[in-house]
């Protein structure tokens, strides 16, 4: 079985860097090159574009930022290969033109890759399904000082998940601040922490009378992401132009 070559992108980044790290040590995927606004020596050639690039892939994966989305979605699908995009934060703008490229391109996109995590989205559905509106839902995610989005991709994958049991009626309280009046049923709470050099944190607090249950997944490690990151680009290699998540890994 052929190896499955993957473009770094962001690959001189702690991501980059981690990816790079995982993969010396994998017999069934290798890094072949990477690209870095900030190119140096990692062991691979590293360019500054991806006009630059000389070797031949199979997979993107994008562990860099919203900036210049068009032209690795377009290299992308110009030559052929799926992309794992492994950063949070785009815009609407962003999300539109992702799903524009999925009709001709191979894209994997999940706010979070940890398999951890997806396995707290579907146990928190199945606490919201049973609880209902005698449970009031509250969302706490805790990352490090350098995060520049709130609240995290992952927070709201989980919320998401759990209005999916409430028909989609919830409406999303981002904090809260002032004389706010009293909770109401048709809210899901949601709150950012920012500090220091937490990985990643996520709770989902089911608060009723007399009870709380509480789910939480606590990453340490950013290698974590790096290890989903591959995984999903050896699901990639071969697929068919298409969005695809992890709960389309999962079931394969």
């Amino acid at each position: 079985m052929e190896k499955t070559r993957i473009i770094i992108c962001g690959a001189c980044g702690k991501m980059g860097g981690n990816v790079l790290s995982l993969l010396l040590g994998d017999d069934e995927a290798e890094a072949v090159a990477g690209v870095d606004l900030y190119p140096r020596e990692i062991g691979v050639p590293v360019y500054k574009t991806f006009a630059e690039v000389q070797e031949q892939a199979d997979v993107i994966i994008d562990f860099s930022s919203g900036e210049n989305l068009v032209e690795r979605l377009d290299y992308a699908k110009t030559n052929g290969l799926g992309i794992v995009l492994a950063s949070t934060g785009f815009t609407k703008e962003d999300l539109a033109l992702i799903d524009e490229y999925a009709k001709s391109t191979a894209i994997f996109k999940t706010a979070n890759l940890s398999l951890g995590v997806n396995l707290m989205q579907a146990l928190c559905k199945a606490a919201a399904q049973v609880l209902g509106d005698n449970f009031d839902v509250e969302i706490i995610e805790r990352h490090h000082n350098l995060k520049k989005d709130a609240p995290s991709g992952t927070a709201l994958m989980l919320a998401d998940s759990v209005n999916e049991a409430f028909d989609n009626q919830k409406r999303y309280v981002n904090g809260r601040e002032g004389i706010v009046g009293a909770r109401t049923k048709a809210e899901i709470g949601i709150h950012a922490v920012r500090g220091g050099t937490i990985v990643g944190e996520h709770e989902v607090m089911f608060a009723g009378e007399d009870e709380t249950i509480t789910i939480t997944h606590t990453a340490t490690s950013k290698r974590v992401f790096a290890a989903g990151a591959i995984r999903a680009a050896k699901f990639l290699k071969g697929k068919p132009a298409g969005y695809y998540q992890m709960k389309d890994l999962l079931s394969e």
